[in-house]
Order: C-alpha cells, then sequence, then structure tokens
C-alpha cells in the first residue's frame, strides 16, 4: 500500500523526536481525515433531499421508529445525542418543511409527540436508500471481512470511550 499524507507526517515526527510513539496520531489522523472525506460526500447525498445531516438524523430516527413514526422530543434528543434547544430547532424547520408535525397525546395533552408527515415519510424512505448507498460506496475499498474486522474493532473502541 502506498503512503499516504498520514505516513509522512508520522516520518516527520519520526526525525523530529525519535523517541516519541506516533502510532495514535496516525490512527486518530486517518480517523479524522476519513470523517471529513465521508461527511463531505454524505452531505452531497443529502443535498439531493434538501436535507442536512441532523435533519435526515431527525427523519431517520422516526421512520426506524415504526408505529406512527412519533416519537416525544426527549426521546428523539436523547437518541440522536444533542441537546434540547438543537432538536427544537432541526424540529421547527422540519415542520416548516413540512416533513414532521407536532401532535398532542390523544390522552394527554400535555404531550406533544413530533410525527412523520406522508411527506416526511415518503422523503425519509427514498432518502435512507440512498444514503446507505453512499455509505456502500465509501467503504468500497474494504473488503466484507476487513469490514466485519473494522466494525468490531470500532465498537470496542467506542465502547471503552464511552465507559470512561
Amino acid at each position: 500500500m502506498k503512503k499516504d499524507n498520514v505516513d509522512k507526517i508520522i516520518d516527520q515526527w519520526a526525525l523530529e523526536l525519535p523517541d516519541l510513539d506516533a502510532s495514535p496520531m496516525a490512527v486518530w489522523g486517518r480517523l479524522k481525515r476519513t470523517v471529513k472525506y465521508s461527511e463531505r460526500r454524505l452531505a452531497e447525498n443529502f443535498s439531493l433531499y434538501q436535507l442536512n445531516s441532523g435533519e435526515f438524523d431527525v427523519l431517520a430516527t422516526l421512520r426506524r421508529s415504526g408505529g406512527e413514526f412519533k416519537l416525544k422530543p426527549t426521546d428523539l434528543y436523547q437518541s440522536l445525542m444533542i441537546t434540547s434547544g438543537a432538536i427544537t430547532n432541526r424540529i421547527d424547520t422540519l415542520e416548516k418543511k413540512e416533513l414532521v408535525k407536532r401532535v398532542h397525546d390523544s390522552e394527554d395533552r400535555r404531550t406533544i409527540y413530533v410525527q412523520l408527515t406522508n411527506a416526511g415519510y415518503e422523503l425519509i424512505s427514498r432518502a435512507v436508500i440512498s444514503h446507505t448507498q453512499t455509505e456502500e460506496s465509501l467503504l468500497k475499498g474494504l473488503t466484507k471481512e476487513e469490514l466485519a474486522q473494522l466494525d468490531q474493532l470500532l465498537k470496542k473502541l467506542l465502547s471503552s470511550l464511552e465507559e470512561q
């Protein structure tokens, strides 16, 4: 495999500080670069549906919830790991686009849900297919076995970070 920009950075550190173990820098550098590249490609796909990644996340969360495709705002922001203010802004934007609506609970009018509209349901049902195709294209450089190994390693890393 040919050298990449991260290899060049690590080589420079090896010359300047030979005793420095820069291997963690290599891993995080590649992860950051991978995220930046993939976010750009995913954003291009979201734009085909006049969405940004945050709006997509809300619609996708509602869509995968099943049933009546509705959740309380609290459940949404906890699922998406964002603040209550951020979810309010996203809901407001999606409501203006007529992709979601706020509905009262039939038994307790104080309880409000966010629900996909028919237009929101149709849009996210198409967008999620295109989204997974884009994600698949980003991973085409790896074999199925490598993908499974990478998935397990990232799962292990994430678990250890969440425990800290």
